[in-house]
């Protein structure tokens, strides 16, 4: 299993757990951003340098994704793109994203685009919490412990 990360967007907070993650278990964690990023040296963690663009880092991790894997990220069709090859999607908040859920969390993004496109104030998400910090820690810990187990 290797763990993708759309690092963009990502809260600070979560380098930290991730690793911390990966260094503890030994697991691959690639970075894919469109900018440097300070990220620590170790054996088990990479970035990988998109293109500037949109969409630029989400077609980096879609194209090297491969069933069985994580991919961390809050955008909901990325997420929705990995989990059609295989993967799975955990959100920043802690959200486990799976065949069984993505339709409906993509409905509800479209929905609210379109909303926004149609100048409706919809407002935006809640600010990141301690809360959201330690729902993701916590979803990440089952999430692994369960796939190294399996």
């Amino acid at each position: 299993m290797h763990i993708w990360v759309d690092a963009d967007a990502l809260p600070g907070a979560l380098k930290k757990i991730l690793f911390r993650l990966s260094k503890r278990k030994q697991l691959s964690l690639t970075f894919v951003a469109n900018k440097p990023l300070n990220l620590q040296k170790s054996p088990y963690i990479d970035l990988i340098l998109a293109k500037h663009g949109p969409d630029e880092a989400d077609e980096e991790i879609i194209a090297r994704v491969v069933d069985g894997d994580l991919v961390i990220t809050a955008d909901i069709p990325l997420a929705a793109a990995v989990i059609e090859k295989g993967a799975t999607a955990l959100s920043p908040r802690g959200d486990l994203l799976t065949r069984d859920n993505i339709g409906e969390r993509l409905s509800v993004r479209n929905f609210m685009q379109g909303l926004r496109e149609a100048g409706v104030d919809a407002g935006g998400p809640a600010p990141y919490s301690q809360r959201d910090r330690e729902n993701f820690a916590n979803q990440l810990d089952r999430f692994i412990t369960e796939r190294l187990r399996g």
